[in-house]
């Protein structure tokens, strides 16, 4: 299967009907596309890349490979059915900045994971006016519905998949949808993994070549579409030849915010046929979506 790709240059040319009507077909048959021309610069994306590695050598490795669950893994005879084979810590970044001082963190890191964020988060914002508006709705819906009283909630998993001397013994990740809203990966350019379930078949997610970044949709899109768009299970293999790098970024909603289907695309409900025939006499050569928005007005209560 051939991952659906979103060239966002094609958004500013005769392309963008096109480019618009693919990433329909990503979200509502897919739940997970490629990115190019993002906007997001490269060369930051390698340095963060470079500066995670590093990190993961000098202050994770020793420790993951020590881990009771590494240790136990050869005198196992049966795959193991609770746990991931990975080494994560995870950084909060909106509404406001907190990780886990334990996980020692360089000063150069942070600088660089900060500058990152700051262009992921454009790119979160513009991917979530294009899914808005390709729901009709108003382009900064999304936005202000996972807002509530301090804006969006973004956050990043730094994940590294070690090398794994028996891959048939454990899984780099357990398979799962994602709770949140917009999910936006930089991930390994060597090492593959990663798979997505597509029409009952797991589809193998290449490793990201040109510092395409990758990105699947969460539950939340999926309420707030009203089912149309969906989220999609996931996992990560473990690997025998080499380690897999992930730095995923989770453009979700506030922990207060409401989350429900927009209204916009929720059907009527609750009606009596006989007034909907009332309402469709005197609108039936008419567009069918003033029909449907007339008749929300109009539920009614039902007998037990």
């Amino acid at each position: 299967m051939e991952i659906p790709v979103i060239d966002l240059e094609g958004l500013s040319d005769s392309l963008k009907s096109e480019t618009m009507e693919l990433l329909h077909q990503a979200c509502e048959s897919w739940g997970f596309f490629q990115v190019t021309n993002h906007g997001i610069n490269v060369e930051l994306m390698d340095k963060v890349k470079k500066l995670v590695n590093l990190h993961y050598e000098e202050c994770m490795k020793r420790r993951f490979y020590e881990s009771e669950m590494a240790k136990g893994l050869e005198s196992r005879d049966a795959p193991a059915v609770d746990s991931d084979w990975e080494s994560s810590y995870f950084i909060w970044h909106r509404p406001k900045a907190k990780f886990d001082e334990s996980i020692n963190l360089s000063d150069e890191l942070r600088k660089v994971m900060d500058e990152y964020i700051n262009q992921i988060i454009k790119l979160a914002e513009k991917l979530s006016e294009l899914i808005c508006e390709n729901l009709s709705l108003e382009k900064d819906y999304m936005k202000k519905a996972f807002s509530a009283t301090a804006g969006p909630s973004v956050g990043t998993k730094v994940a590294k998949y070690p090398q794994c001397d028996r891959p048939d013994l454990v899984t780099g990740l357990r398979a799962h949808t994602d709770a949140g809203g917009i999910i936006l990966l930089l991930q390994d350019e060597q090492v593959p993994g990663l798979e997505f379930l597509k029409d009952g078949k797991w589809v193998e997610i290449p490793p990201s070549k040109n510092n395409t970044i990758f990105v699947n949709t969460g539950d939340q899109i999926e309420v707030l579409s009203n089912g149309k768009y969906k989220s999609t299970l996931h996992r990560v293999l473990a690997d025998k030849n080499g380690s897999r790098l992930s730095i995923a970024t989770f453009y979700n909603p506030a922990p207060d915010a409401v989350i429900s289907p927009a209204s916009e695309l929720l059907y009527p409900n609750q009606y009596r046929f006989q007034d909907y025939l009332k309402v469709y006499s005197t609108t039936k050569f008419s567009e069918k979506g003033p029909r449907f928005e007339t008749m929300k007005k109009m539920t009614c209560s039902l007998p037990a």
